[in-house]
């Protein structure tokens, strides 16, 4: 076997990034640093989306609530308020799929909601994916929007730093944690 066939792998099944294509609606995913969103915010810029779903209750890199830190920046951006839905109790990426699945269905309902954009880390895409799809009707349809930050985990590089193995190693672990308690939907 290729020596870095395994490293390969393990890119090709959590880094997931499809093309942009119009969607009912972009979920993001919060995290400390703003980058999820910005996917979200071109999408909505130019038109290939109407509204924006952001969970999350961590604290941002400025100290704020995530799903505070993502507001602020999506209606800087231009995002009207009326476009938004605000999922602020998430703690982790079960509940933001959860919580943000029931948000969807009281107040759009799924017959509104045929397509939706994942908005998430690219390391975290595939959990994020594998997550939702255990909490949403089977016929929406997924399209992976990972954000191009160069402050992010990029499948071409994650293995080059002590940091990046350790955050997709435990990504991978998270992915079995969350597969072993039945969290995760196919895919």
């Amino acid at each position: 076997m290729d020596p870095y066939e395994s490293r390969r792998a393990i890119s090709r099944f959590l880094f997931v990034k499809d093309p942009p294509e119009p969607v009912d609606l972009a979920f993001v995913f919060c995290s400390p640093t703003i980058s999820s969103l910005a996917p979200a915010l071109a999408l909505y810029k130019s038109g290939l989306t109407p509204r924006l779903l952001i969970t999350g209750a961590g604290t941002a890199e400025d100290g704020s609530p995530e799903w505070a830190f993502y507001r602020a920046h999506a209606q800087a951006a231009g995002v009207a308020e009326e476009a938004l839905l605000i999922e602020p109790t998430a703690r982790h990426t079960g509940e933001n799929a959860a919580l943000g699945a029931a948000l969807i269905e009281t107040t759009l309902g799924w017959a509104q909601v045929r397509s939706m954009a994942v908005c998430a880390k690219p390391f975290h895409m595939r959990r994020a994916i594998m997550t939702l799809r255990k909490h949403i009707p089977a016929e929406v349809r997924l399209i992976a929007q990972p954000p191009e930050d160069p402050r992010d985990l990029a499948a071409e590089s994650w293995w080059q730093s002590a940091q990046g193995r350790q955050r997709v190693l435990t990504e991978l672990g998270k992915i079995s944690e969350y597969a072993l308690r039945g969290d995760l939907g196919d895919v």
